[in-house]
């Protein structure tokens, strides 16, 4: 193998290694790998369901699309020189390990406490799965519609969210900061 095929090769390989070892994590964690209501989705379009966070992708994958909008730019402003391949993997790698501190018991029993998903049980592998893979559509996205573009997309599904859903990745992010009552009751239709 040529080494710029090697050079080229390598940082998808790092991205798949990245992928390996956050389903290996969640594992640890004692994460399931498929809901265990014995249904396998590669789409759940109700977001207040028992089996939101359990199929492969559900109305909070566009959160996770997001995600790899910001983070392409941040990445762009923090590490301008590193190649676009290579910050894709710290995308990934960045995803990772929020899916990992996503669904630890302490984050899990905060947005039971905190937001309106009373539920919540936390993840499945697969769902995080989808969710990193969702991450890194977004970085893509992020790529070739520049920086402009990108802000509106985000501000675009962040408003369809609110509308559908009642819920979005700065509402998401707020609630598990700090309870706002006034939020939480109108997510639960009061």
């Amino acid at each position: 193998m040529s080494p710029t095929r090697i050079k080229t090769l390598l940082p998808w390989l790092a991205a798949l290694l990245v992928v390996c070892g956050a389903a290996l994590q969640l594992r640890l964690q004692g994460r399931s790998w498929f809901c265990s209501c014995g249904n396998f989705r590669l789409w759940l379009a109700e977001a207040w369901s028992s089996e939101t966070s359990q199929q492969l992708f559900d109305p909070y994958s566009f959160t996770h699309v997001l995600h790899g909008l910001a983070f392409y730019g941040l990445l762009a402003v923090v590490v301008p020189k590193l190649a676009t391949r290579w910050r894709f993997v710290l995308a990934i790698l960045m995803e990772s390990l929020w899916e990992a501190i996503e669904n630890t018991n302490l984050v899990i029993q905060r947005y039971r406490d905190m937001t309106a998903a009373l539920g919540y049980e936390g993840d499945t592998i697969v769902n995080s799965l989808g969710d990193i893979l969702a991450c890194g559509f977004g970085f893509w996205m992020a790529r070739a519609l520049g920086w402009r573009r990108s802000l509106v997309l985000l501000i675009l599904i962040e408003t369809v969210l609110l509308v559908a859903i009642r819920d979005s990745m700065v509402l998401n992010i707020l609630m598990l900061i700090y309870q706002f009552d006034g939020i939480k009751a109108w997510q639960s239709g009061n």
